[in-house]
């Protein structure tokens, strides 16, 4: 059998996955914004397409979780299902945009000090100083990361929000195909689907500035979905799921395709699928992951891993005007080593405490209102 399984209502390992990955976009972010550059760790995308399997893992586990409560022949369920996600992902989303439309302007200011010290193409404008009624429009309704122009026209690194979303409306469906054609198999036509969406687009001169779109994702999405799938699996399967992971995570969209990203993306699926299927390698080996999976289901990893969303949505807003202090003050008397300690020293600490603040505030009380509309909505037993 494998580490786990889908009866069990907490897999330690992912508290640490989703607070590492959070923490992974910051310091690559700051990296990048201060000009120094570390191997992995100068590659935020990654860790964003961590963030994207771990979802689609959290859902198909929640999923198969849910199913004797929460049939999914019911459509009952899938509102039960959205409504939960919505109030997960939106109130929190909605501040941060309302403060970030506020800051635009400093923002902007400071993305230009960085860029032009850098040496780097200036950020578009319309990212930071667009406060229109479209733009606002666009961003409370989700709608978009399903517009090129639309889907990178904030401060906030929210291109991957929109995703998600569409990922949350998508997925009732996608698990009604997957379950009809086969788990594996359904995966396969949808990963087909996907593809040739894209190639589509392509023809078309559709093109994203980030992968904001579902279908430059959904391999990513259904690399973690079917690492869930084989969490109760035999051994032959559960290698079976974690192989056809490993295929569909190459597959040439959404993201940097060079063969180092090509390695580093496998590396995350063997790791993540390590993690989850201790029990499989057997003797040390086993007992070390298993050791590493619980340390990563500890409390300081459980903290991290709830403020994780929080942490990603402030960073950009405090990471660039102190990079842009830092860079304006000091310019080129010190090092880019000692401008990222400088930087990444004040901002990790203003993130978190800022993380924290919203989770008990916004966060917490996002998902109790949530349960509540749930229960609301389910029938009550009649009493004798």
């Amino acid at each position: 059998m494998a580490g786990y399984t889908l009866r069990e209502t907490r897999i330690d390992c992912l508290d640490g996955l989703r607070g590492l990955a959070s923490l992974w976009v910051m310091v690559g972010h700051a990296l990048l914004l201060t000009g120094w550059r570390l191997p992995v760790l100068s590659e935020p995308d990654l860790g964003v397409d961590l963030f994207i399997m771990l979802s689609g893992f959290l859902m198909v586990f929640h999923y198969e979780l849910r199913a004797a409560k929460e049939p999914w022949e019911l459509t009952s369920t899938w509102a039960s299902f959205w409504i939960r996600r919505f109030l997960r992902i939106a109130p929190l989303y909605y501040l941060l945009l309302a403060v970030a439309f506020a800051l635009g302007p400093w923002l902007f200011e400071s993305r230009m000090i960085i860029d032009g010290f850098l040496d780097k193409a200036p950020q578009s404008p319309a990212r930071y100083l667009d406060n229109g009624l479209t733009n606002g429009l666009m961003h409370l309704s989700f709608l978009f990361g399903l517009s090129p122009d639309y889907a990178y026209r904030t401060p906030l690194p929210d291109w991957s929000i929109g995703l998600e979303m569409q990922f949350y409306a998508a997925f009732p469906f996608v698990m009604l195909l997957l379950k009809r054609c086969g788990w594996l198999r359904g995966a396969l036509v949808t990963a087909a689907i996907a593809v040739a969406i894209v190639s589509t687009a392509g023809l078309l001169g559709v093109h994203f500035p980030m992968p904001a779109f579902l279908p430059l994702k959904m391999h990513v999405f259904l690399c973690g979905m079917l690492l869930a799938l084989g969490l109760d699996a035999e051994k032959s399967k559960a290698f079976l799921y974690g192989g056809a992971a490993l295929a569909l995570v190459l597959l040439p969209i959404g993201g940097d395709m060079t063969t180092i990203k090509m390695l580093m993306r496998v590396t995350l699926v063997g790791v993540f699928f390590a993690l989850l299927h201790h029990r499989l390698a057997g003797g040390a080996l086993g007992e070390r992951l298993r050791a590493v999976s619980s340390s990563l289901g500890n409390r300081f990893f459980h903290w991290l891993g709830e403020l994780s969303f929080g942490a990603y949505l402030w960073h950009l807003i405090f990471l660039q005007p102190i990079a842009a202090y830092f860079i304006g003050t000091f310019g080129e008397t010190i090092s880019p080593a000692a401008r990222f300690a400088a930087v990444t020293l004040i901002l990790v600490p203003l993130v978190y405490a800022a993380a924290c603040a919203t989770f008990l505030a916004i966060e917490r009380p996002g998902q109790k209102l949530a349960k509540r509309l749930i229960n609301r909505r389910r029938p009550q037993p009649v009493r004798a």
